[in-house]
């Protein structure tokens, strides 16, 4: 890394560290990112390990955001597919806690921990990382930019210190999209109409609602004869959490749980309790995307007001007393959390929006074939939060598989030299629904880290870069492209099957659920003739031909032998003199003999043989076929795919 002042590296650090109030002028970097949320933690982890030098920039003391500065510590989906980042953070707890089991405390998810603890997560992860540095306390004041291009921003502390970061690549991770703003983005917020996007489920016209946001609160048990009741807050009044359970419903209503479920629903760890309650709790309406900062927090200290009137109704009305404000998470004289828990922010206008219906049936519609182009995964359905705000009716949202999201949505449409993660993606109000969970926030923070790098390695800019190479570099990190469930990482196949997917060359099956929705590629089913005929017809269109007859037989299966076999005359024949075959119980004529001597001695038979048997009459697998066709004829790099641009 390069300073504009001849400072050394550790002295910043440690200077930064202890707090001295020594102002730094000028930096310069090849990647700034800009929030060190739950996104931004991310991206800068993925591009240091790529060994790209990144400066951090947060505005608060925390890592992690809506994780661990928002108090909201409990994921939302994608327990079934810990991809990347997040499978590590995840695993990070468990060694923490004790294992998985110690994290399942409340029944909102199957992890849950303390803000404090995913706080020094993040930090020991940075930390680790000796090309990262990481700034504190500084917010963004105005963006570097010649034409249309980023090249950095300059920030300001609260004691009106500057910092200007100058770089090659910049990422938007803030809260509210405010680097994509003062960059010049075209972007979307609030409600999308039906005529822009398509949707059937958008309303007919579009205006600036977003999503409630939540000031959550974390409580603490200080024993049964502990007294923690709070103040009074200002205009208190318990009718404004009438129905939110059972104890305090006109109705008695059986939709609703119990108080003591209630408070169940975001238990942590260690006798704490997450107060994120989105039924007549502690939800609340305020549009403050656009206003100036310190409009901002005067409409915040309502929201927190709000919580607290929130937390004084538990105490008093439902007999909580012993439940108070925990003092060892939040350093905070409120012992609020550092930031709101804000569920939608500006989303950029990039070269590709994903809409409910790219997700609900990704195959659907050929010429957005947006699955191709996944970078990050998820599995939560749509979901948002529009009790508190004006009133706009019921909603209706079309049930979804697991989903993808298309490396275009992370790339703004004309400004260079800057990629947005966080909630400031190009998805549509109804697709922000599931895409602003955690973990998915987290994997498009690492997917935005991988691209920034291959680009200032590549010295190219965002629009350009290959996503195949963006996507065979987070296969290489453990990552989900398309989100199959039933096969993981650790699996042999896992990425020939992901590459295979993402050509389209063998298609899952999505699965709508309720709050863990599923997509499956089924490993170990036989693989059908009639899909074997359809995939080869993609990559060697030329040479299958006079090979149709033989796989016309629809969902009949194809054995080992028979496959080896075809594949070895689709690549021609190749001799096999010289070759000391090592299957033991191959039966049939030489040319059978020829395909397997091939292909064993191309070490391509490591994993259909046990035993040193090839089981020739086993019908042949999806997982197997899909492990010849990626080595075979590597259509992930040798089919053509178009550029992305899907607006």
């Amino acid at each position: 890394m390069k300073y504009r002042k001849n400072w050394n590296y550790l002295i910043i650090g440690l200077i930064i560290c202890n707090g001295f109030k020594m102002p730094i002028s000028e930096l310069e970097t090849e990647l700034l990112v800009i929030g060190g949320g739950t996104s931004g933690v991310c991206a800068a982890l993925q591009a240091a390990r790529q060994g790209t030098q990144v400066v951090l920039v947060e505005e608060t003391e925390w890592l992690g955001g809506m994780l661990t500065a928002a108090g909201v510590s409990a994921t939302d989906g994608n327990h079934h597919l810990p991809s990347g980042l997040w499978g590590e953070f995840r695993q990070k707890l468990y060694q923490h806690y004790g294992g998985e089991k110690e994290l399942k405390t409340g029944w909102v998810s199957n992890t849950l921990f303390e803000p404090h603890v995913g706080n020094e997560v993040f930090h020991e992860l940075i930390y680790n990382e000796p090309n990262i540095t990481l700034l504190k306390k500084y917010h963004i004041r105005e963006v570097i930019k010649t034409g249309d291009r980023v090249h950095g921003v300059k920030f300001i502390n609260q004691s009106g210190e500057e910092l200007i970061v100058h770089s090659r690549m910049s990422i938007d991770a803030t809260e509210y999209g405010d680097l994509l703003n003062l960059a010049g983005c075209d972007y979307h917020l609030g409600r999308d109409s039906r005529e822009l996007t398509g949707e059937p489920e958008a309303p007919a016209a579009g205006d600036d609602i977003i999503q409630d946001l939540t000031y959550a609160v974390i409580l603490k048990d200080f024993g049964s004869k502990a007294d923690k009741t709070i103040f009074r807050p200002e205009n208190y009044d318990p009718e404004i959490f009438r129905d939110c359970c059972k104890e305090w419903s006109r109705t008695r209503s059986n939709s609703l749980v119990s108080a003591r479920t209630m408070l169940d629903y975001g238990r942590l760890p260690n006798g704490k309790y997450m107060i994120n309650w989105p039924i007549e709790g502690n939800d609340y309406y305020a549009n403050i995307i656009e206003s100036a900062r310190e409009q901002r927090r005067k409409i915040l200290q309502e929201a927190k007001n709000h919580s607290l009137c929130f937390v004084y109704f538990l105490q008093t009305e439902l007999g909580f007393k012993n439940l108070g404000l925990a003092d060892d998470e939040f350093p905070t004289a409120d012992l609020l959390p550092l930031i709101p828990y804000n569920r939608e922010s500006r989303r950029v206008r990039g070269i590709t929006t994903l809409t409910t219906n790219d997700i609900v049936n990704p195959y659907k519609n050929a010429d957005r074939p947006l699955y191709k182009y996944g970078i990050a995964v998820g599995d939560y359905p749509l979901d948002h939060h529009h009790g508190k705000g004006p009133l706009i009716g019921i909603e209706s949202f079309p049930k979804i598989p697991a989903f993808t999201i298309p490396y275009g949505c992370l790339v703004p449409r004309e400004i260079k030299g800057l990629l947005v993660a966080e909630k400031n993606i190009s998805v549509t109000h109804l697709i922000n629904g599931c895409t602003r969970l955690q973990p998915v926030v987290m994997l498009l923070g690492q997917a935005a880290g991988a691209a920034a790098s291959l680009c200032v390695q590549k010295q190219i800019e965002p629009a350009d870069l290959s996503v195949r190479d963006l996507q065979q570099m987070l296969l290489e990190n453990d990552c989900w492209l398309m989100p199959f469930g039933d096969i993981s990482p650790d699996n042999w196949a896992f990425k020939s099957v992901q590459r295979i997917a993402v050509c389209g060359l063998i298609r899952g099956e999505g699965i709508p659920g309720e709050w863990a929705n599923e997509f499956r590629f089924y490993p170990d089913r036989e693989i059908t003739r009639k899909e074997v005929l359809a995939a080869l017809n993609q990559t060697c269109p030329d040479q299958i031909e006079r090979f149709k007859s033989i796989l016309r037989t629809e969902e009949k299966s194809i054995s080992r032998l028979q496959a080896l076999h075809l594949l070895w005359q689709l690549i021609g024949k190749p001799l096999t003199a010289g070759w000391n075959l090592k299957i033991k119980d191959l039966t049939g004529n030489a040319p059978e003999y020829n395909a397997v001597a091939y292909f064993d001695s191309k070490n391509m038979l490591t994993n259909f043989i046990k035993h040193d048997s090839l089981l020739p009459d086993r019908a042949l697998t999806r997982r197997e076929f899909a492990c010849l066709l990626d080595v075979l004829f590597d259509p992930f790099h040798n089919l053509t795919l178009p550029r992305e641009d899907f607006n």
